[in-house]
């Protein structure tokens, strides 16, 4: 059963997946359960209908999937002020961290061409998981790629850098 909760018409929503509609424990490989892939791309187009992007046209839908088994699901919020805008990803780890999640598995990026996160994104969800994995779909909903973050942004600069 999935819940919806609707945080900001323009900015995002949230999906939340009890932990016991999956079907064994989230592993953050490549190899993950297609369902559960599935899930968190429906999520990222869901959040993708309600991005705001009246500047780019470029409608960004992303799913975070915590440890715990919630889907946190963001877009992106542009502003007239370029510099002040938000991409769906990091969007989606600060409404996460905000409501008390930190562990993250995967991520799911929808765009109408299958664009990857961006750097500063890929900064962003390397704080909490070098190892997570992206999932990156087209606004149909077709999986094109699938990589972990740290083949993505190899020798980050992280917590451990800073002896934490």
């Amino acid at each position: 059963m999935l819940t919806l909760r609707i945080r900001n018409i323009y900015a995002s929503i949230v999906i939340i997946l009890p932990l016991a509609t999956l079907s064994h424990p989230v592993i953050a490989e490549v190899n993950m359960d297609i369902n559960i892939k599935r899930n968190l791309v429906t999520a990222a187009i869901k959040a993708q209908s309600l991005a705001y992007a009246p500047y780019s046209n470029y409608f960004v839908g992303a799913a975070l999937l915590t440890k715990q088994g919630q889907i946190i699901s963001a877009s992106n919020v542009e502003n007239a002020s370029y510099g002040l805008s938000i991409c769906a990803e990091r969007n989606a780890v600060f409404k996460a961290v905000t409501d008390g999640k930190q562990e993250f598995i995967a991520i799911a990026v929808v765009t109408k061409d299958g664009g990857f996160s961006c750097g500063a994104c890929r900064q962003v969800l390397n704080e909490f998981n070098p190892k997570i994995l992206l999932i990156v779909a087209n606004d149909d909903g077709e999986i094109l790629k699938e990589a972990k973050l740290d083949e993505l942004l190899p020798y980050a600069f992280g917590p451990a850098n800073l002896g934490k």
